[in-house]
């Protein structure tokens, strides 16, 4: 090993990470500089890092407002649109989005581009951990790519794990993967992650990739399982919910039946889509879920069309993001709905406590104003909603008790 780099194993040093304004870069960089690691965020977003510079969080994270705050005013994390600020650090956590094309295959082609881009900021000696999802056998091609530039880096692959809103927390408490393209990589990114959480996980880089595609592609599934269930209950007008109660209570080997809802967000199909690409696109499990998943929108609209004269009523959609408590709308089922009844109702008013989007109305407006309600996110704010409208509840989430 170098002197600079027993250097920089032994001061760990300043850390940069590249997308460090965005979901998954930017509560990283918040758990390394709690924890007394120097952090500068590199991100092309010149908004995002206007805000973060003043310690204003771009998007919801439970308890990372008034730490990123103190972080900024104590100078232990800044951020910057400047990609040459990446070659002072010791460390560089790439954490942009793995590119993707219209059938949601990964543009590894676009993929080797952005990392061409990406290698002409580093230098020798760096500790380079990819952080994003990527297609399996990205991580070594990653490697050979560096080469080919003249780099003589420590690549790793340590994909990230939280549950987006949760990030702050779960960083500190749940088990990191680590794996790297040599021994020295895989040893210092093992030491790098030990900082923040009680325990690392080595493999190899196609096991590391292969996990976090099975892990998000395992959710989906679950999820279209409910889905299809809830589906086929409605269609022997049964009630779902009763069967999975019954099914569940004080039956632990159905303890992982999950309620049905809309399964969206930017990862959970993504990533398996990915998994069927690699796999030559034989990956029918997976790509039952797709169309499961994504059907419920229309399943919904015949369920309403059922009950309703859709041409004379309007319809509100109460939550627009794709998770509960969370301002995030990519990917949300909820937006596929709202176009889906637009081509058959009257009209379709949204709401949203965390989006800000000027088309939105206020909950007391859209509970006036529609003649039927889809709870579209299962915000806490719709817990206990005083309404007397009708409501589609795929989830069960509302508490209607006497209405």
């Amino acid at each position: 090993m170098s002197e600079i780099a027993e250097r920089l194993v032994a001061e760990e040093g300043l850390v940069a990470v590249l997308g460090g304004c965005g979901h998954v870069g930017l509560p990283l960089g918040i758990t390394f500089a709690e924890c007394g690691i120097p952090v500068v965020l590199v991100d092309k977003d010149i908004d995002r890092v206007a805000g973060v510079s003043r310690g204003k969080m771009p998007f919801m994270e439970r308890g990372a407002d008034e730490l990123l705050l103190e972080l900024v005013r104590a100078g232990r994390l800044r951020a910057t649109s400047d990609p040459a600020e990446m070659a002072a650090a010791a460390v560089v956590v790439i954490t942009i989005g793995t590119p993707v094309d219209e059938f949601l295959d990964p543009s590894v082609r676009e993929f080797d581009s952005q990392m061409a881009d990406v290698a002409g900021y580093l230098r020798h000696d760096q500790l380079v951990v990819l952080r994003s999802t990527v297609f399996p056998g990205v991580t070594e091609r990653l490697g050979r790519l560096f080469s080919k530039c003249g780099l003589e880096t420590d690549l790793a692959y340590c994909p990230e794990r939280i549950a987006q809103g949760y990030a702050i927390e779960e960083l500190k408490t749940l088990p990191q993967i680590v794996s790297g393209t040599s021994d020295r990589a895989v040893e210092r990114a093992s030491r790098l992650f030990r900082r923040i959480c009680p325990d690392v996980i080595v493999l190899r880089p196609i096991e590391a990739e292969l996990a976090k595609l099975f892990s998000n592609a395992w959710r989906y599934i679950n999820f279209a399982i409910s889905n299809q269930f809830y589906v086929l209950a409605n269609k022997f007008d049964a009630d779902f919910y009763k069967i999975h109660h019954a099914t569940c209570w004080k039956y632990g080997r159905m303890s992982g039946f999950a309620k049905p809802g809309f399964t969206a967000g930017p990862c959970l199909l993504k990533d398996t889509m990915q998994l069927a690409a690699f796999n030559h696109g034989d990956f029918p499990l997976g790509q039952a879920a797709m169309l499961v998943n994504e059907s419920l929108p229309y399943h919904v609209t015949q369920q309403l069309a059922s009950r309703f004269d859709l041409a004379s009523s309007v319809v509100g959609i109460l939550g627009m993001a794709f998770k509960a408590n969370n301002d995030d709308p990519r990917s949300s089922l909820a937006y596929k709905l709202r176009k889906v009844l637009s081509l058959e109702c009257r009209g379709v008013l949204c709401t949203d406590p965390y989006i800000v989007d000027p088309t939105f109305l206020p909950l007391e407006t859209v509970l006036e104003r529609a003649d039927v309600l889809v709870l579209g996110a299962c915000h806490d704010a719709y817990r206990n909603l005083a309404t007397n409208k009708p409501v589609v509840d795929v989830s069960n989430f509302l508490d209607r008790a006497g209405h």
